[in-house]
């Protein structure tokens, strides 16, 4: 037995999906962004050592959280920071070229 739907049909039966998964999805997109890392999770999710991480902090280059004297970042945070360190990809060269023979 073959079952036929029209077009219709199928668009309600998506957007019925949809809807059931959105939530979720939603829920376990907000939660990854929301998590909070110790130095040694930071320094495993940059890919430098923990060396690195205090060297930051103790400078206050980087967004940190102490709690109970114990460093805590959160990486939503720790991406906006991340962010804010991108150089452009385009350079508008404004000097003179000299032309060498």
């Amino acid at each position: 037995m073959k079952a036929t739907f029209e077009k219709e049909d199928i668009d309600a039966i998506i957007e019925g999906v949809v809807d059931r998964l959105k939530p979720v999805l939603l829920k376990m997109h907000n939660e990854k962004e929301d998590t909070i890392l110790d130095v040694k999770g930071l320094s495993e999710y940059l890919k430098v050592k923990p060396r690195w991480v205090y060297q930051r902090t103790s400078l206050r280059e980087m967004p940190y959280i102490k709690l109970n004297g114990t460093l805590r970042f959160s990486k939503k945070d720790v991406d906006k920071w991340l962010g804010s360190l991108k150089t452009p990809a385009v350079y508008e060269c404004k000097a003179k070229l000299r032309v060498m023979k």
